[in-house]
């Protein structure tokens, strides 16, 4: 398994934690009442959500093309 193939699964590892973090702070109470006053999430969990699903996106190309196309000898 190649370097790079080895960052991707890092990455999406790292990438799902912060979704799920995100994801979970979506539907707390203070959150839930900030939706309600201002009709939108706050910025940090926005930016766990998108950030997150990011790093999964980004981890998982990796994973699949990371390998690199030369091999050694």
């Amino acid at each position: 398994m190649g370097i790079g193939r080895i960052l991707g699964v890092m990455l999406a590892v790292a990438g799902a934690v912060v979704l799920w973090s995100g994801m979970k702070a979506r539907d707390s109470l203070t959150e839930r009442a900030t939706a309600a006053l201002t009709g939108r999430n706050t910025d940090r969990t926005t930016w766990e959500i998108a950030g997150g699903g990011a790093a999964v996106a980004g981890g998982v190309l990796l994973m699949l093309f990371g390998g690199g196309g030369r091999r050694r000898r």
